[in-house]
């Protein structure tokens, strides 16, 4: 009788196999290379679904956005790369990297179209959204192209799982933000949309890489495709999966540190306007969101704080509390421009009871 340790690692090993309803490794080769084939319905769907998002940012309209999502065809290119990856398959790598920076370009050249000739050029909650890349994208790209990779490798057809996928790591908006930036000429936006959405497919495509290792799918050593592996071909494998694996994680680990610091920035910022306390407290006034929102539509805007203050009732001889807001800019507002202040403070703080106006001191 074999040993408990035994048993049991065989009872973990069953637990977490993905053997089982695995489709065949040249159905799941054919399904990646299909998915990152560009051909005209590609290109048609894709614009589509770009004009569609840019739409949906444009009128903050989520449903809008959540549609694009779903018809959007960038995650096989994604998930091509990610094949490519596990299987040490240069030219599959370099097909689907250029297909995906073509489609990007068409991206990009749509939501700006759409944007510069929109009448509507303010910044809605879900452009700002967009432009604020943080560790929990990073987490939830990985965790989509690890949710992506299973789909893809299953005998059913994957086409549920990359749905949810593509809606949960939302690689359209940041596009479509970016465009709007650009239609703006706003290059810092610009630069930090198109990194939010290079970093959802650096991860999706990582978690998904993980998959394919882990269902063992086979490398690509028949470099001329003959049908014979040589030594020279089989030691330019193992040449390229070495130098192909340091890059990986190097690059990857480099790419991360922009989005941890932007993370770090973000807790900071919640820790003070929640009194230092993270974890209890949430930013109920919705300052942090304010204050963009407030500095694309004010140039001479400097900061923005909402608090509850004491006051002394000298009829009644009792202290009451009030929501006061508090808007320091540079330069003196006039009566139109504090009053459109005021009805953007109230949208997010309709409770507030009062609404200053500072203007900070020249140095």
């Amino acid at each position: 009788m074999a040993p408990a340790s035994d048993r049991l690692r065989h009872l973990v090993r069953s637990f977490f196999s993905m053997n089982e309803g695995r489709a065949n490794y040249k159905v799941i080769r054919e399904r990646i290379i299909s998915g990152a084939r560009i051909d005209g319905i590609h290109i048609c769907l894709l614009v589509v679904a770009m004009l569609i998002a840019s739409i949906g940012l444009n009128v903050d309209s989520t449903e809008a956005i959540v549609g694009s999502m779903l018809i959007c065809p960038l995650m096989g290119s994604v998930l091509a790369m990610a094949y490519s990856v596990a299987t040490v398959d240069y030219s599959l790598l370099k097909q689907s990297f250029f297909g995906l920076l073509t489609q990007m370009v068409l991206c990009l050249t749509t939501s700006t179209l759409y944007f510069v000739i929109s009448p509507i050029s303010n910044t809605t909650s879900e452009l700002l959204t967009n432009t604020s890349p943080t560790a929990w994208d990073l987490l939830i790209a990985l965790a989509g192209g690890f949710a992506g990779g299973i789909g893809t490798s299953r005998k059913q057809e994957p086409s549920t799982v990359i749905a949810g996928v593509a809606v949960a790591t939302a690689l359209m908006p940041p596009l479509c933000a970016a465009g709007f930036a650009l239609s703006m000429k706003n290059v810092s936006d610009f630069l930090l949309a198109v990194y939010e959405f290079s970093l959802n497919v650096v991860f999706i495509a990582f978690g998904a890489e993980l998959v394919m290792v882990w269902i063992h799918v086979p490398a690509f050593k028949d470099l001329n495709n003959d049908g014979i592996v040589t030594q020279d071909e089989l030691d330019e494998y193992r040449r390229r999966s070495n130098n192909l694996r340091w890059k990986l994680v190097v690059g990857t680990l480099a790419f991360m540190i922009p989005c941890i610091l932007f993370s770090a920035r973000v807790v900071y910022q919640s820790r003070q306007q929640n009194g230092g306390d993270l974890f209890e407290n949430k930013d109920t006034y919705e300052v942090e969101l304010t204050s963009r929102e407030l500095q694309a539509i004010c140039p001479s805007f400097v900061r923005y704080s909402v608090g509850v203050e004491d006051s002394y009732n000298l009829q009644e001889q009792t202290i009451e509390q009030k929501v006061v807001a508090t808007i320091t800019t540079k330069a003196t507002l006039g009566n139109a421009a504090k009053k459109s202040l005021e009805l953007l403070v109230r949208v997010h703080v309709p409770q507030v009871d009062q609404v200053d106006f500072v203007e900070a001191e020249s140095k």
